[in-house]
Order: structure tokens, then C-alpha cells, then sequence
């Protein structure tokens, strides 16, 4: 496993996920590309209706960048391949960037499992069941 991306989407288990990629990473002399997903909300948000839709991309594209950059002080540099935003569904950006930076794996974090997850799946899940490559689900 020699080139990883780490999905990270913010909540409190991302620490846990950059952890493990950074330790797995260290084991296998791998480097990490680290990854955030933004998704245009399409729901009747005040979010999504303040401003235009490619200004609120912008936004939420500055604001995922901003907090990649806060994992990175996390991650030895010479760990560090880059960092990645992608836009659309969080799965699907995640399976899309794996196979266009050409990654050996996947590192995502599992969530819990509520009866709306039961039925929509995960996106972890999703990233297991649509990746054409091997995927670490952090518990």
C-alpha cells in the first residue's frame, strides 16, 4: 500500500482516520493524499440560497481546503503526497479522486448505523461496495 487516500469529512472520528492512515503510512513507507468531499446542498437551506450556486461551491471548496490544511500539520511531510477537494455526492467524489490519482487504497471512517443509513447505506458503504480498489473502513 504505497499510495493512500484518506477521505476526511470533518466530524470528530476524522482524527481517528488520519491517525491510522499516518500509522499504516509509516509501516508500509506509503504516502498519503488526503481528501475532502463538498456537496452543493440542494435542499431549501438558508445556506443554499444566500448566494449563487458557484459562489457557495467556491465557499464550501475554500472552507474544505481550509480544513485539509489542518490535517496536514498532522501528517509527517514526508507522508504528505497532497491534498484533493471533490465536488458532488461524498462517495462517489471519493471512488472518482481514487481512481484518477491512481491510489493503492482507501482509507474511510465507518459512521453509525441509523435506520435512514439502513436504507440510503453509508458512505462508507458506498465507497466499499462502488471502489474499483482495496478500502480500510476506520471503526
Amino acid at each position: 500500500m504505497r499510495r493512500m487516500l484518506v477521505a476526511l469529512d470533518g466530524s470528530p472520528h476524522a482524527q481517528k482516520v488520519l491517525a491510522t492512515a499516518v500509522e499504516l503510512a509509516q509501516r508500509t513507507d506509503g504516502k498519503l493524499l488526503l481528501f475532502r468531499a463538498v456537496e452543493v446542498p440542494t435542499e431549501s437551506t438558508a445556506l443554499a440560497f444566500s448566494m449563487p450556486p458557484a459562489e457557495l461551491e467556491a465557499a464550501l471548496q475554500k472552507s474544505a481546503n481550509e480544513a485539509l490544511a489542518d490535517y496536514t500539520k498532522e501528517v509527517p511531510p514526508e507522508l504528505l503526497e497532497g491534498v484533493r477537494i471533490g465536488v458532488g455526492s461524498a462517495w462517489r467524489a471519493i471512488c472518482d479522486a481514487a481512481a484518477e490519482a491512481k491510489v493503492d487504497l482507501i482509507v474511510v471512517g465507518s459512521q453509525g448505523y441509523g435506520t435512514l443509513e439502513r436504507i440510503l447505506g453509508t458512505t462508507a458503504s458506498r465507497v466499499v461496495n462502488h471502489a474499483d480498489r482495496s478500502v480500510l473502513v476506520v471503526r
